[in-house]
């Protein structure tokens, strides 16, 4: 009998090429991705396989395709396609350890536990967004961008970076203050490479650090580490919030080193230089500045001008140019600032059905930017001083009693609050500390009072009384 004349049934085969594919493919790689995988179908000389997640789905389809086309065209005697879907209920699949620590970590925990727990839920994933590019802006684009001879040099080089990623400059660092543009940048390398068809991953720093403790709590390991390394793109942003965490840096180092063996482009933007990032492992600053690393700096007059008027033309808007000159001449600190005054111009003058002239520009200037009533940082010390009953130069002195350090923390906390300083100018005000220092004391108090009823009292009463000195 001729091999035309055999009836080949395609879930035979399917198991088949199965087996074979488990022989061919390394175990991480078959575990993954292929392990799971069921025969949904075949109708002509399609087969449909069900996977556990678009994960796997994304990598048949795009990376390892060719391969398991060709294994399954073997066994099934002729040539055929493949279509991947998703399966509704995941199937169950063994655990990937990876030699890091996070992975080991989990490892150790399985051996220690004296019931392990179901293997689904150390394969299930957290329900968020498959996805993180939904999180792109789409105002964020190149063409968007006001370029003016401030940052005509860091626009170009994003530009490079977007038409040929990973040749140009690779690792891309951005640093600069807040609210110049960093992100715009950023998101704008992100929106061109992903209409290239480029798979793409934009996060904030917090993003990677929160999938990480997900990926502890399910146990889903292989596929976190699938999920960042198989981007061709990775863009981070404020990578300065990964500094002090030791387990985030970990594992972000190996990421880094994967995607960047494999030609993968790394954006990363922060508010401050690498070698000014004190807290971030030696080995992930060396590799931060072995790119292109560029500042941003704040638009210059005129390039806020032109900002000012493409807002303005965008919503079909005639504003005078003394206007818009008379904005840009009193908002110096950055963009997010001016588009917030620009906005509730737009308002007042919708509102009030009359033309937004220079006299009342002037006024809404005056009342956004001189309230009537600063608070200042000596208030706050002095404040936070008189409701734990403690001197001021305690707040302000080298001492570390438990009392002291929290009445110091909840002042640094309202003083980044409730007043205009910066975080370099609050370190100063007590005692002449680290930017870092306060950072950190901050962010304590933040998280402290999510679940600390007591310490969120104090901070609401004070906050209260500071407030009502502006009344």
């Amino acid at each position: 009998m001729s091999q035309e004349s055999i009836a080949v049934n395609p879930q035979e085969a399917w198991n088949a090429a199965f087996h074979q594919l488990e022989m061919q493919l390394d175990r991480a790689s078959f575990d993954t991705w292929v392990r799971g995988a069921t025969l949904l179908g075949c109708e002509d000389s399609v087969f449909v396989v069900g996977v556990r997640n678009s994960y796997a789905r994304d990598m048949l389809q795009h990376r390892l395709y060719r391969n398991l086309r060709r294994v399954v065209s073997d066994v099934y005697g002729k040539a055929v396609e493949l279509r991947f879907e998703v399966n509704k209920i995941p199937e169950v699949s063994e655990v990937v350890e990876a030699d890091m620590p996070l992975f080991r970590l989990l490892a150790q925990r399985e051996l220690d536990a004296e019931t392990p727990a179901p293997l689904h839920e150390r394969v299930a994933r957290p329900q968020r967004p498959e996805l993180p590019e939904s999180e792109l802006n789409p105002r964020f684009t190149f063409d968007r961008f006001v370029v003016g001879t401030e940052n005509q040099m860091v626009f170009s080089a994003a530009r490079a970076v977007a038409e040929l990623p990973a040749v140009s400059y690779n690792p891309f660092f951005i640093y600069g203050g807040v609210g110049i543009g960093k992100t715009h940048l950023v998101q704008s390398i992100a929106s061109a490479c992903q209409l290239r068809g480029m798979r793409v991953i934009y996060i904030p720093s917090e993003v990677f650090t929160n999938d990480l403790v997900d990926s502890i709590r399910q146990r889903s390991t292989a596929m976190f580490r699938e999920k960042y390394r198989s981007a061709d793109v990775l863009l981070v942003d404020d990578i300065q919030f990964i500094s002090g965490k030791e387990s985030t840096q970990e594992e972000f180092f190996h990421t880094f080193n994967a995607l960047y063996t494999f030609n993968k482009q790394i954006v990363l933007a922060s508010d401050r230089h690498p070698h000014e990032l004190e807290t971030l492992e030696a080995r992930l600053r060396s590799r931060f500045e072995g790119g292109l690393v560029i500042d941003i700096q704040p638009p210059g007059f005129e390039t806020r001008v032109a900002i000012l008027r493409d807002w303005a033309q965008e919503r079909g808007l005639t504003i005078s140019t003394k206007v818009l000159e008379l904005i840009a001449s009193r908002v110096k600190s950055n963009v997010r600032e001016l588009e917030g005054i620009f906005n509730q111009m737009i308002a007042t003058q919708q509102i009030t059905r009359g033309s937004l002239t220079a006299d009342l520009a002037e006024d809404l200037l005056d009342g956004y930017r001189r309230p009537r009533y600063q608070i200042t940082l000596s208030h706050v010390l002095e404040m936070v001083a008189n409701h734990y009953s403690l001197p001021v130069t305690d707040l302000t002195g080298p001492r570390r009693s438990g009392m002291i350090n929290q009445a110091r923390q909840v002042a640094m906390f309202l003083s980044r609050e409730v007043t205009t300083s910066s975080l370099p100018q609050i370190g100063d005000a007590f005692g002449g500390r680290k930017h870092s220092t306060v950072l950190h004391s901050c962010n304590k108090i933040a998280e402290e009072i999510e679940h600390n009823s007591i310490l969120r009292a104090i901070v609401q009463d004070i906050r209260g009384c500071l407030l009502n000195m502006r009344s």
